[in-house]
């Protein structure tokens, strides 16, 4: 790769490539942790330890029933698990088989996870029993899976937890009307303290092609259309699992301690959590479910050192800790993702913990991570950093991806790496939309600053046309964050008679206020602080909350769908 002006930007001790990746299966890096460090902790979940040689134990063990199941290079292997050492365990284990890891999103509706274990087709599945009536209520319309799996969430915690957590979700289910146990005798399925007693031989380790052999299946793509599976080689996983650790370049192997609250199912989570800690030697704080205090409790007892996160776990946290006098000085650093990170958030948690909080940028496609600011060196506001190492990239017109464009203008953002997808399962016409040449062309526009610096300015497919002019959400969406009685806002095109488009405006108010539509619009066509008359919504609707992925992003296709729906429905009326 040639040398780029980003490159120019990169602190010390972070290369511009890594020149070469481990030809083997991600299930090596398991392998050599445990050799490296096998009496080290690698999951740690409520009190309870298990070390790097137990997993490994564990891990050869799940391999050896998964093989006496069916199971072998190429079958999916489903789960239906919240960040738990079963998910850690099970995901490893199919890796040793050749084998593919397919993450399911417990809070999916049955339409949805329908569609996605159709289409993954898993030969088994292993489920939490709490989250089985959603799954066994669509059980019947999946083609498969060959065999059921059931686990509970207290198959790894330490006594006395042990013994009394079941006594209260029985009362949580009993008082949310859930039914207890919420696995029917009658239900045809294996359970996990069954089938790990079971004697079965530890088959070899699969010989595996790194480089088009699929690891993982993520789906992405749900909220603005059908899921679609990002297959992840082996190749792919590694990479970016090197290239994440690579950034930061004072990590101590064998000595991290990684917060793993976003959901292993997530491509973030996955790698940034899951396969970077294991790459590292790193302790991994499992976090099934977000409560803060649970949260806070699992930061005072097993002092983490990495926490990725998305903005508002930081704003949460800062705001608890703060309140409650609780120690964060163990985490060093932190990378955020997922939604753009407010500058303020970033201080008040880095004066809290005395670590670094930096933004990157990512999508399923990548791995995720292809961008990321500088953990010791400088960062801007505003700016999600610089390309990671071995990644390359382009700004292209919108109308001509042929043609592309200078410093300081915006155009769509293409990316090439070893991290990039090898497609989406089972959808080549979609790949071919994202992947037409050697470029995944990722639908965001950007800018890049003279020093190689990235900035996101909007989505492609949200851009709003008024007039005949283009219109970024996030242009008007900025401005009125800076209103004092505004707490979230998103903005959408509806259409509009005159112009083609006109900007609607969705607000939440911060708590206790009160605003008037006209309010807030003359504010905002304030010649000074305010924006362009283009710019300004023509609507403005006031809401409670806004629709969030799991993430925190807040979900513009949503709010469109809405709107088209009332629009429909106002129409039949007349």
């Amino acid at each position: 790769m040639e040398p780029r002006i980003w490159h120019e930007s990169y602190p010390p001790g972070v290369p511009e490539t890594l020149e070469a990746y481990p030809e083997t299966s991600l299930f090596g890096i398991l392998e050599v942790a445990a050799a490296r460090f096998p009496e080290n902790p690698a999951l740690a979940f409520f009190g309870h330890h298990l070390d790097y040689r137990e997993l490994l134990a564990e891990v050869e063990q799940c391999a050896a029933w998964l093989s006496a199941l069916g199971v072998g290079r190429g079958d999916r292997v489903g789960l239906i698990l919240p960040n738990c050492p079963q998910y850690v365990i099970t995901y490893y284990a199919a890796l040793r088989l050749g084998a593919i890891a397919v993450g399911n999103n417990p809070l999916y509706t049955q339409r949805e996870m329908r569609h996605q274990l159709t289409d993954a087709d898993c030969k088994v599945i292993v489920v939490l029993d709490q989250l089985y009536p959603a799954f066994g209520a669509i059980r019947g319309d999946l083609p498969g899976p060959d065999h059921v799996v059931v686990t509970r969430i207290t198959e790894y915690m330490g006594m006395p937890l042990r013994l009394f957590a079941p006594l209260a979700f029985r009362r949580e289910a009993r008082k949310e009307g859930r039914p207890w146990p919420p696995v029917a005798t009658a239900d045809d399925v294996l359970w996990w303290d069954d089938v790990t007693s079971d004697d079965h031989q530890v088959p070899p380790v699969a010989e595996v092609d790194p480089r088009s052999d699929i690891a993982a299946l993520v789906y992405t793509g749900g909220t603005t259309g059908i899921a679609k599976g990002a297959m992840l080689t082996h190749a792919n996983l590694l990479a970016n699992s090197h290239q994440a650790a690579a950034w930061f370049p004072e990590v101590r192997e064998g000595e991290e301690s990684l917060m793993c609250i976003l959901p292993f199912f997530l491509s973030y989570g996955m790698t940034v959590e899951m396969n970077v800690g294991i790459l590292i030697g790193a302790k991994l704080i499992l976090i099934p479910r977000y409560d803060i205090d649970r949260v806070l409790n699992a930061i005072v007892k097993e002092r983490p050192t990495f926490f990725p996160g998305i903005p508002r776990l930081y704003i949460a946290i800062s705001e608890e800790a703060e309140r409650r006098n609780v120690d964060l000085s163990s985490i060093q650093a932190c990378l955020s993702g997922a939604a753009k990170l407010p500058q303020a958030v970033a201080e008040r948690f880095e004066s809290l913990t005395g670590g670094h909080v930096v933004e990157g940028y990512g999508l399923t496609e990548a791995s995720p991570i292809t961008h990321a600011n500088p953990v010791l060196g400088r960062r801007k506001e505003g700016s999600f950093g610089l390309p990671v190492p071995s990644t390359d990239c382009r700004i292209v017109e919108l109308e001509d991806a042929t043609v592309e464009v200078a410093p300081g203008q915006t155009g769509e953002l293409l990316i090439s790496g070893p991290q990039v997808m090898a497609g989406y399962w089972n959808q080549r016409d979609e790949t071919a939309k994202v992947r037409p040449d050697e470029w995944l062309h990722t639908g965001d526009i950007v800018r890049m600053d003279e020093d190689g610096y990235f900035f996101i300015v909007d989505r492609k497919k949200e851009m709003i046309i008024v007039s005949g002019r283009n219109v970024f959400p996030t242009q008007v969406e900025e401005v009125l964050y800076h209103h004092p009685k505004v707490a979230r806002v998103a903005v959408i095109g509806v259409p509009d008679e005159v112009t083609g488009e006109a900007i609607k405006a969705f607000i939440v108010l911060r708590d206790g206020e009160s605003a008037t539509a006209e309010e807030i619009l003359e504010w905002a066509a304030d010649p000074v602080s305010g924006m362009a008359q283009y710019r300004l919504p023509r609507q403005i609707e006031f809401r409670d909350s806004l629709p969030e992925n799991i993430a925190g992003k807040v979900l513009r296709r949503v709010l469109v769908e809405e709107e088209q729906a009332a629009a429909g429905e106002i129409g039949g009326r007349k």
